[in-house]
């Protein structure tokens, strides 16, 4: 723990964050981190809980709480307490493969479940983590470690977001010989091209696949299995098969006037922005120009979030989200609301960016689209909408409330419905389920025993911390199946 005193003596620090009109000029992080100082007062703050809830994952009343990685949080908060710095980073190291990613975008379900938090504000666990790798990267304690014995195993993976990555990362230190696939044409997945720069800045990105390359894990990029690669020469040249590659089906809205010009799903504008400011600062122009244009984002979360926040940067002319669930409550500090805070109402940095540009959050509550509606030329005009209310969890339209709300483009980022429908899996024979995911078994086994899957493709759309999780349990999946008399 840390002091025993310290959630007495010390209140949470915000982390500090440059104002929004400055940061909105620029596609750079906007977060600058703490003194020493008082992130020792932040770490004195953990208490000696009995139960750390913060750091063992689980799911209530649909919320993901505590960390699914099995953090050793309250060690390293009370080891960057007593300033042992290295030790911390240790500790950090031994579960999480990238805290320089999580602690970045993680929305923190760890800090949901910190048991200070049952009546105050919890424990500031995200800055510390982040703090803990930003500054074990700073004094060189990071460096190539690759495995002294290699088995004579090769394992390819297939795709490189967070749960590739940490699967192909483990599976390298297990000494198998690893080749991660990725149809884009830089190494990430979503953490290169989903996340905006200004979130995650990409050299970090770049920065962790090429230690992870310098340790002997080998990178193909611009290859589309089941097109440049077939099914059949992966079962040939590999003795497993990791399938990561994400639940990248998004979404549709099919109501009239879907293709009208103008509409895109959020990823779409995603990465081609990220695309564009990488290859070439967005001189080349390959990005959805939303410009002096009136912008609709449809759908909540982080990815809604982003394409706000994106949006406002390339100078939009106005903007509004549609979310069709009501405004979640106000956050209360009682037994009683505690785990569920999870779910209360919270302020990104996109609308925080938004109030400050356009004077008030974005934010259309209880919003369902009926009708897209264009020009004669098939260029999106605008929407009409009806407000909804929601009794005994089913919704209804109220009747009277239709309106028309100018937009020349419009977002859709309402979520994924599984894996991209493709022929790959049935030719790899593996089996998906109803909701459009791989299927699993014990240690994310598919129906077919040397073929796992890890992350969004077989959980479904969730969180990064979920993902490093679900691709470091495939990769002892992979190695028992490899090995199995040595794990028995």
């Amino acid at each position: 723990m840390g002091k025993a005193t310290g959630f007495i003596e010390f209140s949470r620090s915000l982390p500090i964050l440059q104002a929004p009109e400055q940061r909105i000029k620029n596609w750079n992080e906007f977060h600058t981190p703490l003194p020493e100082s008082e992130l020792k007062k932040q770490g004195a703050r953990c208490m000696n809980c009995g139960i750390p809830f913060c750091h063992t994952g689980a799911t209530f009343e649909g919320a993901n709480v505590g960390c699914p990685l099995g953090n050793l949080i309250p060690e390293w908060n009370d080891l960057v307490y007593r300033g042992k710095w290295f030790e911390a980073y240790k500790s950090l190291a031994a579960t999480n493969n990238f805290p320089e990613f999580t602690g970045r975008v993680c929305p923190a379900p760890c800090e949901s479940s910190c048991v200070l938090g049952i009546n105050e504000e919890p424990v500031m666990i995200k800055e510390i983590e982040v703090s803990i790798i930003d500054r074990a990267f700073a004094e060189g304690w990071i460096a190539p470690s690759p495995p002294k014995h290699r088995t004579n195993k090769k394992v390819a993976v297939i795709g490189s977001g967070p749960a590739g990555l940490a699967c192909a990362d483990e599976l390298n230190k297990f000494g198998h010989s690893v080749t991660v696939f990725e149809r884009d044409d830089r190494i990430g997945g979503l953490l290169m091209y989903g996340i905006p720069n200004m979130k995650l800045d990409k050299n970090l990105v770049k920065r962790r696949v090429n230690l992870m390359r310098d340790e002997g894990v080998e990178f193909r990029t611009n290859v589309r299995v089941g097109e440049d690669l077939a099914a059949e020469e992966l079962k040939r040249d590999f003795d497993a098969i990791v399938l990561a590659c994400g639940a990248t089906q998004p979404r549709d809205l099919p109501v009239e006037g879907r293709n009208l010009r103008g509409i895109h799903f959020a990823m779409e504008f995603l990465l081609k922005n990220t695309k564009s400011l990488l290859d070439s600062a967005h001189s080349d122009r390959e990005f959805i120009d939303v410009k002096d244009r009136n912008v609709i984002v449809i759908g909540g979360g982080d990815t809604g979030t982003d394409c706000i926040a994106t949006s406002i940067r390339h100078g939009c002319r106005s903007l509004t989200q549609f979310e069709i669930m009501p405004q979640p409550v106000e956050k209360v500090f009682t037994h009683e609301s505690w785990l569920s805070r999870a779910r209360t109402f919270q302020v990104d940095y996109g609308q925080e960016e938004a109030n400050a540009i356009f004077g008030g959050d974005p934010r259309e509550y209880c919003v369902l689209t009926k009708k897209f509606v264009g020009d004669d030329k098939g260029d999106l005009q605008g929407l009409e909408t009806v407000e909804v209310e929601w009794k005994d969890g089913k919704l209804s339209q109220i009747e009277g409330t239709e309106k028309f709300w100018e937009a020349e483009k419009v977002f859709l980022a309402m979520g994924f419905t599984g894996v991209e429908k493709a022929k790959f899996f049935e030719d790899l024979g593996v089996s998906l389920t109803p909701k459009g995911t791989i299927s699993v078994k014990e240690n994310k086994q598919t129906s077919v025993e040397n073929i796992f899957a890890a992350g969004d493709c077989e959980r479904g759309q969730s969180l990064i911390v979920w993902a490093i999780a679900d691709g470091r349990q495939a990769a002892l999946g992979v190695d028992k199946y490899l090995h199995p008399v040595l794990q028995n």
